[in-house]
């Protein structure tokens, strides 16, 4: 997201009055009498150097975007801080069958205009999202949604084609926002404007600038605890460091770099807050080369790779050592890696290769793209060589493409094993499953294929039961371990840097790199 730089807007001072006077249109009894100090505001300012694309939550999914509609919009469910399953936001959801999920809203909910929030409401969110299929958009996930009904105001009725357990997820994304229908065009993106039911409102909205307002009739997990948030853009990284070390900023997020971040922490009057991100880095390897075909070979490799090396080497700690292609804190997460292969061992290495009659050392090219992954990639490729050459059982080749020739030479099987990331659309562990085991998923390229794999990736998304669910996603783990068709390496950070008066700066951060700012506060 972007930085934000704290501006005590008249916008939402006179955006939030203004509102209260239309919908109340009598005098508040609450409000200060003659002679009353007025209570003070908290309006806090927030920079980054992200820039906004679309308020419209069926729009472009990024994580700028995100941020302001995740605090603009309510979703059915939410994910709220240090817990990995869904709760009710706007309404309280469970599968009556297989295919059946049935939500039931929460009485009296309005949108800022003073439009009621029904069911007509939810189906036209969602049967638009579905219409619009706006590049960049999220509609594609809800492929399992056959329609949805609405037997009456207070209840929506999602009918499946097939049993998908990850839908309760998919419904706490900003994808699955609720629009006002009677705002909003059912053919066509809202441009440059938004109304939802969520902690804020719009109050102001320029290409470097959003302003939101608290919004009182919020009913929700999420009420916040400020007034409002200006979040501003700043063109660079210097700029963002400067907001935010002056105390023009309250919070600054995404932009800064590892080394501004560690100047910053031992700054004074700021706090680098610190929480585990989505974004994974590994290696995978290509089936179509003869050498990565052979299981032993790829276990080999998985047991000499030091991840807290290549976290300290290249990243100075930045990031954290990842043992599964599920980081923490999703559900069924389980260290698969460190289970199947214990400490990094040159010894158990080198057994694994003699067993399988494998001449030693085994010659690799790996593959690695100095424009896609960071600062941070040469340094880490050059660790993971070092690591491999070091334990005498490899001889290892780098090779680097840009990017667009990268992804090209990476299908084409150019190397035996190739530098990858991935960063998840929905919170939930089957999107960090399939796209190495599906045969339509993301790195179905590299040819991996395996019944039990396929087996259990079927199984836990028509698993409805929380706990057998996750029994079956930790074991898919323990699957990909033992085949190591993928080397998980590392998870990355969701950062921000804040005043040191700021709390609830930790629980604001989602994990797939945006912000949730009403539990924000001095």
């Amino acid at each position: 997201m972007s930085e934000w730089v704290r501006r005590v807007s008249a916008a939402v001072t006179v955006g939030a009055l203004g509102i209260c006077l239309a919908a109340c249109g009598e005098p508040d009894d609450n409000a200060p009498h003659p002679g009353e100090q007025t209570p003070k505001q908290m309006l806090l300012r927030l920079a980054t150097t992200d820039s906004v694309t679309s308020l419209d939550p069926a729009g472009p999914y990024d994580e700028a975007s995100r941020t302001v509609q995740a605090n603009l919009y309510q979703t059915l469910l939410t994910i709220l801080p240090d817990k990995p399953t869904p709760v009710p936001d706007a309404a309280d959801c469970q599968f009556d069958s297989p295919t059946t999920y049935t939500c039931s809203l929460k009485e009296k909910l309005t949108f800022p205009n003073g439009h009621q929030l029904t069911s007509s409401d939810v189906k036209f969110s969602f049967d638009r999202l579905v219409r619009l299929r706006a590049p960049g958009g999220l509609a594609p996930l809800f492929a399992s949604v056959k329609s949805v009904s609405t037997p009456d105001p207070l209840t929506a009725v999602f009918n499946l084609t097939n049993p998908d357990a990850r839908l309760p997820y998919l419904l706490t994304t900003t994808a699955a926002s609720i629009v006002d229908e009677q705002t909003y065009p059912a053919d066509s993106l809202l441009e440059g404007k938004a109304i939802g039911s969520g902690p804020y409102q719009l109050a102001g909205f320029k290409p470097d600038e959003v302003t939101l307002a608290k919004f009182a009739n919020y009913h929700g997990p999420r009420a916040a605890q400020n007034d409002g948030v200006t979040i501003s853009t700043v063109a660079n990284a210097q700029d963002l460091y400067r907001q935010i070390s002056t105390g023009k900023a309250d919070l600054a997020f995404h932009g800064l770099g590892p080394a501004l971040l560690d100047k910053l922490r031992t700054a004074s009057g700021v706090q680098v807050v610190d929480s585990g991100g989505a974004e994974i880095r590994l290696y995978a390897f290509q089936m179509k080369s003869l050498l990565s075909r052979n299981a032993a070979i790829r276990r080999a490799v998985a047991q000499v790779v030091d991840r807290s090396a290549i976290a300290k080497t290249a990243y100075a700690d930045h990031v954290s050592p990842l043992y599964s292609v599920v980081p923490p804190g999703f559900g069924g997460q389980v260290d698969a890696f460190r289970a199947e292969f214990k400490q990094p061992s040159r010894t158990a290495a080198a057994a694994i290769l003699k067993n399988a009659n494998i001449a030693v050392p085994v010659p690799l090219t790996v593959g690695w793209t100095p424009s896609q992954y960071g600062v941070g990639a040469k340094a880490e490729v050059l660790e993971l060589k070092r690591q491999l050459e070091a334990s005498g059982l490899f001889r290892v080749t780098l090779r680097s493409a840009e990017w667009p020739q990268y992804q090209v030479a990476t299908a084409a099987g150019a190397y035996d094993l190739f530098m990858t990331g991935w960063t998840p659309a929905y919170p939930d562990a089957d999107d960090y499953l399939r796209p190495f085991v599906a045969t339509d998923g993301a790195f179905a390229s590299n040819g991996y294929r395996s019944a039990a794999a396929t087996k259990l990736l079927q199984q836990q998304r028509g698993e409805q039961n929380g706990l057998q669910r996750d029994e079956l996603i930790g074991q898919l783990q323990g699957v990909i371990a033992r085949d190591a068709p993928v080397i998980p390496i590392w998870q990355g950070h969701v950062t921000a840097v804040a005043g040191k008066d700021l709390e609830g700066v930790k629980t604001a951060l989602d994990p797939l790199a945006f912000l949730y700012l009403s539990g924000l506060r001095h």
